[in-house]
């Protein structure tokens, strides 16, 4: 069960990006919902880091990192990554991550697909672990010292114990909400209602919000803290099947931070937002 309170199902949380990117705070974990180049909130991590003081020290948790949390990286923000990929596809590797990694500026917890699964699980469950076989006989126990192993107490088997991951701001990208917080996502949901269920605060980003949305919900609106109307949010990613990915901005942006101008391609996109192609 969720460790939140969630909130009066009759609430507005219709609030303004400005609003809802001032819920971010120094220190805190944030949860970037979507998959891959997938209904990523690029729009508000573009809000993010319009802010006067954009927030120090994140913890970055992704099921799969791309090109907002890129973003995030290069301006100085993230402290730590917790994904199970960071990069581009096809268009190569994330730079600035790729960067900032080489050259020991932050701190990469190596996961996988179980451990933020099993670790979100535990969250959901009111416990601060969760058990599994997942991880055994591979060197990550070595490279995450924090994870620990117990015993099975009826059959004494040797078990990975997977912290809990409680994330303090999960930020989703959504087909459409309505103002009380429901939320259609398609199909591809990747972990999104598992963020919704254990983060703190939720903040939707959607392409349009309507008065009361009542089927295909899979983000239901008594967890959710904001909602924001965010047209095209989730550009240069795709948001099926509004619209596709904008390849050629993401080879701007790749090019643009090989030459040592990620600065210049950052101001460029947060005074007129990313082209859509």
């Amino acid at each position: 069960m969720s460790h939140k309170t969630p909130s009066p199902a009759t609430h507005d949380c219709r609030l303004s990006l400005p609003e809802a990117a001032a819920l971010v705070h120094d220190g805190q974990t944030l949860a970037l919902g979507g998959n891959m180049l997938y209904r990523r909130p690029v729009a508000f991590v573009y809000e993010l880091l319009r802010r006067p003081n954009p927030p120090r020290d994140l913890t970055l948790l992704a099921f799969t990192a791309a090109y907002a949390a890129d973003l995030l990286v290069g301006a100085g923000c993230v402290r730590r990554t917790r994904t199970c990929y960071f990069g581009l596809e096809a268009f190569g590797f994330a730079p600035m991550f790729t960067q900032a990694a080489n050259r020991g500026e932050i701190e990469v917890w190596e996961e996988s697909e179980a451990s933020i699964a099993f670790g979100l699980r535990a969250t959901l469950a009111g416990v601060g672990f969760m058990p599994s076989t997942a991880w055994l006989g591979t060197d990550l126990l070595r490279l995450r010292p924090d994870v620990r192993t117990v015993r099975d107490p009826y059959s004494g088997q040797e078990l990975v114990a997977f912290p809990a991951i409680r994330p303090d701001v999960a930020v989703i990208h959504a087909l459409v909400a309505d103002r009380h917080g429901n939320a259609r996502l398609n199909k591809n949901l990747g972990i999104d209602p598992e963020l919704a269920l254990a983060a703190t605060t939720v903040i939707i980003t959607a392409e349009r919000v309507v008065e009361r949305l009542e089927a295909d919900v899979h983000i239901p609106g008594p967890l959710v803290n904001a909602v924001v109307e965010t047209p095209r949010g989730a550009q240069p990613s795709s948001c099926y099947p509004q619209y596709p990915i904008a390849g050629g901005e993401l080879l701007r942006y790749v090019e643009m931070c090989a030459e040592g101008r990620f600065e210049a391609y950052l101001q460029g996109v947060l005074k007129r937002g990313a082209p859509t192609a």
